[in-house]
């Protein structure tokens, strides 16, 4: 119940912040908003819990959310706020920017942004998203102000992000896991992060996009009161033939923060979702991501989307075990209705059949791989 008066609240602060705009506009330009948000169900069965291989799998609630997008003049908002249930978090926002744009091609957005690294929006197209998106490297948002230009040749993006959400203002505090993207917790903050993306569109009838994506920031640690750094060096190529779709990265990532004696360098933590755990702090990261689309005529079905989804996190620390994912699925389109169907496997993945703690950093040679079959049937408004 909590958790929906804070969605309701979110609403009611919304309306109250853009009723003056709507009030002002009604003699000359009306400003405009809309409201959308989507319902999701999720159908889940997995190969390293007892209980679900007992029952037959086990089917729940997943997600509701509200999207909101207001503009006016050369002025506009956009909002997402998610409710999942307690064990994943709760309520957060996850995004929530105003930007200006100064023309067709060029804007400014300061809130909680989308971070420029990568293959945007999504270095996947199944469910699960891409290994990337658990180390916080894909539909990563954080606090701050984004600069973006859209050409017909030439895409770039440059930031500069003071933080990661904050939900605490408070010396010594650290940062909720409660959040959509994976973001630095623990006993260190990410703080005054500089980003740069810059991508290359080529070709008419076989599309390609060709970039570049770097960022580089500092790592505050509550116990020494000191900062560390952090950086990450990102290629990737998009493809776009017919009913084709490629996508591929290749990322290098480090962490280097100043933490207390004792405590080790090679791993840090990182949350979402409620819980955090623990990744290495070094690592190289390698994607391959496929997809097909087929038009059909199947009653409200019009669309299916195969696909074949695959990630490699190569950890630089020698006694670490790296990490896999891959998913292989389809996305079945059905008026507003989209159902992803998902066979999704991992080794040493926290999501995906490890013990959740530390699959992403120190792993278990032992380890085998692990599968998860899933089903999420989401009504979009």
């Amino acid at each position: 119940m909590s958790q929906i008066l804070k969605l309701f609240n979110f609403i009611r602060i919304f309306w109250f912040l853009i009723l003056p705009l709507v009030c002002f506009g009604q003699e000359k330009e009306k400003p405009r908003l809309e409201l959308g948000g989507a319902f999701r169900v999720n159908y889940v069965y997995s190969s390293w819990k007892e209980e679900q291989k007992t029952k037959g799998g086990e089917f729940g609630y997943d997600m509701f959310r509200i999207n909101a997008k207001a503009s006016y003049k050369n002025i506009f908002l956009n909002a997402e706020y998610r409710l999942y249930s307690e064990a994943f978090g709760g309520g957060f926002l996850k995004q929530g920017w105003v930007g200006y744009k100064f023309n067709k091609k060029d804007e400014l957005h300061a809130g909680l942004v989308y971070v420029p690294f990568g293959i945007k929006q999504y270095n996947s197209h199944n469910w699960f998203f891409n290994i990337t998106y658990y180390v916080g490297l894909e539909d990563d948002h954080d606090m701050g102000l984004k600069y973006l230009h859209t050409g017909d040749k030439w895409d770039y993006a440059f930031a500069f992000l003071k933080n990661a959400e904050e939900l605490n203002f408070g010396g010594g505090v650290e940062n909720s896991s409660s959040r959509y993207s994976y973001d630095v917790v623990g006993r260190n903050k990410e703080t005054n992060q500089f980003n740069g993306k810059v991508v290359r569109k080529l070709g008419q009838h076989i599309k390609h996009r060709i970039g570049f994506s770097g960022q580089y920031g500092s790592l505050y640690n509550i116990d020494t009161n000191k900062n560390g750094h952090h950086y990450a060096l990102g290629l990737h190529y998009e493809m776009n033939w017919k009913n084709w779709n490629l996508k591929t990265e290749a990322i290098t990532v480090s962490h280097a923060p100043e933490n207390a004696p004792g405590e080790s360098n090679k791993i840090i933590k990182m949350g979402a979702y409620g819980t955090p755990y623990e990744v290495a702090s070094d690592f190289n990261m390698y994607t391959a991501a496929v997809s097909k689309k087929i038009s059909v005529n199947w009653g409200p079905i019009s669309q299916i989307e195969v696909y074949n989804d695959f990630g490699y996190m190569q950890k630089k620390e020698k006694e670490f075990t790296d990490s896999f994912q891959n998913v292989t699925g389809l996305l079945v389109t059905a008026g507003q209705v989209y159902t992803y169907i998902d066979y999704a496997a991992g080794y040493n993945h926290s999501w995906l059949g490890g013990n959740f703690v530390d699959d992403f950093s120190a792993g278990n040679p032992d380890a085998k791989w692990e599968a998860r079959f899933n089903i999420n049937i989401g009504y979009y408004f």
